[in-house]
């Protein structure tokens, strides 16, 4: 019972600081991008309580449970893509002032391929926020209390409600909260753990030393790698909840400081995760991957520990589902619906905004009730995002000097977004990898005969 007191005192204050936050979020500025005022650490704190949901905590402890150090590779990548970003595309990005991605790509190449790609980032987080649904689910049936798909509605109504209530305002402030007791939860968990398995020499002993390769290992070969740097990797660089963070900084520099503070901090937690779960391997062989971290929790830990360390999981777990829910909701209503019923009034918008958090919301629910695997929905998600968005959006910020039109864009958004569906579809191998390639040929071919045929007339 400690247990779930601890985790119903959590939900609690979640909802609280949604109400108090819906005071300040009656402008469409607080609502999507917290009045654009947000310091470096706030934002490193919502980047990294958005960062480290289901998969950095519950897939990839799965991931070191069957392949070892190399599990780390998933928030790795992510490391990466966040420095191209810092480096390259964040100041950029702030200095538009805008509310999301879609109407970056805009004015980049036009309304029709920005309604393109926003229909695109929608369907693809729908994927990204079940995955969060389905780890609540995980996190929860470890009690061993009521059935997971119930949790699972709990933990959806609870999300839903309190992002409803405070929008990005609220979820900014509870992001910072959330990544101080993330961090303390992981690192907690790994120091007790370590214990109880004599050390790091107790756990080099109980291992096959190919679990210990890195980069690489029998279990994850150069493909597995390149895979994951393009299909996850990249979305950190163009990424709907990377630039809704970019977008309520207060000015670029802040923007830009935020994105190389949270590449470096992942880092740490990266390794952190994958060795959890390469030590639940040891000690709960048995156990499905995905229960890794959870049931290291609940066998080793007090009553007390292991409400304090469920509660951050969730945490993990809520931040990357109410910055993702949002995301996809802002989308929906300014970039889709409000190309086909504008209206003149800015605050006009709030109230279909939280419709459409509620809608979004429940029809995650419902793909997470059918779905089972956290890195198989991720990789989903990603795969048809990464392969149709990514490429015109990267290029899109040179456009003038490589010539691209919004023919080639969005022959490239249809062409590689559906060559990564198809991929994933029918299983087709490395069909995903060459689905990049397809949208680049695709953007810059079609370009060249937009141009010509213009030129001609």
């Amino acid at each position: 019972m400690t247990v779930l007191t601890i985790i119903a005192l959590y939900f609690i204050i979640m909802l609280a600081v949604g109400l108090f936050s819906r005071r300040k979020s009656k402008k469409a500025d607080d609502f999507f991008v917290a009045g654009r005022k947000s310091s470096s650490p706030l934002i490193v704190g919502s980047l990294l309580a958005t960062i480290i949901g289901s998969s950095a905590t519950l897939g990839m402890a799965g991931l070191g449970f069957k392949q070892g150090l190399t599990g780390a590779w998933w928030l790795l990548v992510g490391s990466i893509g966040l420095v191209f970003l810092g480096l390259f595309f964040a100041r950029k990005v702030r200095k538009l002032a805008l509310y999301t991605l879609p109407e970056l790509v805009e004015k980049q190449y036009g309304q029709r391929v920005a309604l393109a790609a926003s229909i695109l980032i929608v369907v693809s987080w729908l994927g990204i926020i079940a995955a969060q649904i389905i780890g609540a689910g995980k996190i929860m049936s470890i009690l061993g209390v009521g059935n997971p798909n119930v949790w699972m509605v709990i933990f959806t109504a609870i999300f839903v409600t309190y992002t409803v209530l405070g929008g990005q305002h609220a979820i900014i402030r509870t992001d910072f909260l959330q990544s101080l007791v993330i961090f303390a939860g992981i690192f907690a968990s790994l120091f007790l753990f370590l214990d109880r398995l004599g050390g790091w020499g107790g756990l080099l002993n109980s291992l096959p030393a190919e679990r210990f390769s890195f980069p690489l290992s029998p279990q994850f070969d150069g493909a597995a790698l390149a895979t994951l740097l393009l299909l996850v990797g990249l979305p950190y660089v163009v990424g709907p909840d990377m630039y809704s963070r970019i977008f309520c900084a207060r000015d670029d520099k802040a923007a830009r400081t935020a994105i190389l503070w949270t590449a470096l901090l992942i880092i740490p937690l990266a390794f952190a995760v994958a060795i959890i779960g390469m030590g639940a391997a040891v000690m709960f062989p048995d156990i499905t991957p995905e229960q890794a971290f959870p049931t290291v929790i609940s066998e080793l830990f007090s009553p007390l520990l292991s409400g304090i360390v469920l509660a951050a999981l969730l945490c993990a777990v809520m931040s990357s589902a109410d910055t993702t829910l949002l995301s996809a909701s802002t989308i929906l209503t300014v970039d889709i619906i409000g190309r086909f019923k504008p209206t003149e009034n800015p605050e006009n918008v709030l109230p279909r905004s939280r419709w459409a958090i509620i809608l979004l919301g429940i029809c995650a629910l419902v793909i997470a009730l059918m779905l089972d695997g956290i890195i198989s929905a991720l990789l989903f998600a990603y795969t048809v995002y990464a392969s149709g968005v990514i490429v015109p959006v990267i290029f899109g910020f040179f456009r003038n000097r490589l010539k691209v039109t919004p023919a080639g864009a969005m022959a490239a958004l249809v062409g590689g977004g559906t060559a990564g569906l198809l991929s994933k579809l029918l299983a087709i191998k490395y069909l995903d990898l060459w689905a990049l390639l397809i949208s680049g040929v695709l953007l810059f071919l079609v370009s060249y005969i937009h141009r010509r045929v213009r030129a001609v007339q």
